[in-house]
């Protein structure tokens, strides 16, 4: 599914390092940034900053600039985003109320705050899962953080995206409410990663995947012997993994 872009005021000059691209990782507790080289490895520290409460897609956008502009120059912006998107704007946001977010240009709006950079954007777990996959076979990346983020693989190529967190599970809380952040202080991690447990084997039911990633800020709360098919990753490839949609003509 082709996603549109920002547009570029002009063409940037190019450092002599080669083309970077500033990838940002939004989440429900905090924003990521981090500058990439052209193979997708950090160029320097990455930074962060806490997400702000409630925030609108107006100053989301504003909180953005304002955490890159400690970065050095950069040519393009990759982003994920905890939620669905398509073609460039924001379809759902869960974690900052789905209304005044319906149908935000996030990625023309953060171009144009970032003086015309194009910008690619897609779903938070979608980015960390192009960081980690082996690109065989069926992968599935959940990411562990406020709540509970999915990206589905086949052969590496990224499948459309849904919301499994959103699915009710048991007793009628969905995945979010089971296994999200606000559960794991709740229940405390020992319960918590018994429910990780179980989560893995409903998804194992459910798409009988050759693989299984765990990401997300709270994978290293995870302390159970997972599966030889089931790899806990560095929370990292939520801005790593934004190389990939400047390799991949079709994001």
């Amino acid at each position: 599914m082709k996603r549109s872009t920002g547009r570029t005021a002009g063409k940037p000059s190019a450092p002599p390092r080669g083309t970077v691209t500033l990838a940002i990782d939004v989440g429900g507790s905090g924003l990521k940034a981090a500058l990439l080289d052209e193979d997708g490895a950090m160029l320097g520290d990455r930074v962060r900053v806490p997400t702000p409460e409630g925030v609108s897609p107006e100053g989301m956008v504003e909180a953005l600039v304002a955490l890159v502009a400690p970065l050095s120059a950069f040519d393009r912006v990759s982003i994920g985003f905890p939620g669905v998107v398509r073609h460039g704007r924001v379809l759902t946001a869960p974690h900052f109320g789905n209304e005044p977010w319906r149908d935000f240009p996030l990625a023309e709006a953060l171009g144009q705050g970032l003086g015309g950079k194009p910008v690619r954007l897609l779903n938070d777990a979608d980015v960390q899962g192009y960081g980690v996959i082996r690109g065989e076979g069926l992968e599935l990346v959940l990411t562990l953080g406020t709540g509970m983020g999915s990206a589905l693989f086949r052969d590496g190529v990224c499948m459309p995206h849904m919301e499994f967190a959103q699915f009710p599970f048991r007793k009628k809380k969905t995945f979010n409410h089971y296994v999200g952040n606000a559960a794991r202080h709740k229940v405390g991690d020992k319960k918590w990663n018994r429910r990780v447990e179980k989560t893995i084997e409903a998804f194992r039911t459910l798409l009988h995947f050759d693989r299984l990633y765990l990401g997300g800020g709270n994978a290293t709360k995870v302390t159970l012997e997972v599966p030889p098919d089931v790899s806990i990753v560095d929370n990292a490839a939520g801005l790593t993994g934004g190389i990939k949609l400047w390799r991949d003509a079709a994001l």
